[in-house]
């Protein structure tokens, strides 16, 4: 089987696994509902929960979880992302097929912050009940039993047209400085920049820097590790993903250095 022109297995796998990011929470009823509807069209399913504590409507930080978990999973693993899906009256939703992977969004810029070389010939527009209170559960399990069932991506819906664009995980970049934007606080309060470690090390170009933030003392070295500084001290560093870090040794950084999601970063080269 081909899927506008990428090869498929003929059949899909034994227990279709399917991941799940969302702004639901985990107090109330909207994650275990969503399961359940999908397990009822497809009891085979392998649900795999990335997250349901993304902030509500944080598309930034929702792109961020599924972009660094998305790539570990087999390919053929089929993504719901639900994060800010009540964006808009009439709120649209896609179905994208990319890296062998799908990934099923609401149309609010979050598929263009994940990925910026779509091929729009490989998404498709998902129809939505306008009266549905909690439409996403319905969309969501709908189009994962289809694709579960190995039914081609063309008999969905619609072509889609251009997406929603958002542009909240890019910085500002001139020759000699990157300015950048706090998008993550981690479970241990360690802060995450929106500057890669390609990005910082094209710029950089061999020169030295020195890292700005609120009104503490400039970081100038990148470490390896977290012990590579006393305990308590601050650092950088760039984390499993990619990203430039802000943390402290054993320590909060977010509450001790004074940062949260938004607070801008400036990194200067000489």
């Amino acid at each position: 089987m081909a899927i506008f022109g990428v090869s498929l297995p003929p059949k899909p796998v034994p227990m279709p696994i399917v991941t799940l990011t969302t702004d639901f929470g985990l107090t109330d009823y909207y994650a275990g509902a969503l399961k359940g509807a999908l397990l009822r069209l497809h009891p085979d399913l392998q649900l795999v929960d990335i997250s349901h504590q993304i902030r509500p409507f944080d598309i930034v930080q929702g792109a961020l979880v599924a972009g660094n978990a998305w790539h570990e999973f087999p390919e053929g693993t089929i993504h719901l992302i639900g994060v800010h899906c009540v964006y808009d009256e009439q709120p649209r939703f896609v179905v994208a097929w990319h890296r062998e992977h799908f990934f099923i969004t609401p149309d609010n810029g979050i598929l263009t912050l994940l990925f910026d070389d779509l091929d729009p010939s490989r998404m498709r527009h998902l129809p939505v009940d306008p009266k549905a209170h909690f439409a996403v559960k319905d969309v969501f399990a709908q189009t994962v039993a289809h694709l579960a069932e190995g039914r081609p991506l063309e008999e969905i819906g619609e072509y889609p047209g251009p997406l929603l664009q958002r542009i909240g995980l890019r910085p500002v970049i001139t020759p000699s400085r990157i300015r950048g934007t706090v998008i993550h606080v981690d479970n241990f309060e360690n802060v995450v920049l929106n500057i890669r470690r390609e990005m910082f090390e094209q710029t950089a170009n061999g020169r030295s820097f020195s890292l700005y933030f609120k009104r503490n003392d400039a970081l100038n070295r990148l470490s390896d590790n977290y012990s590579d500084v006393p305990v308590g001290e601050p650092l950088c560093l760039f984390n499993a993903a990619g990203f430039l870090e802000i943390a402290v040794n054993l320590g909060k950084a977010a509450t001790l250095l004074g940062l949260k999601v938004e607070d801008v970063v400036e990194l200067t080269f000489e």
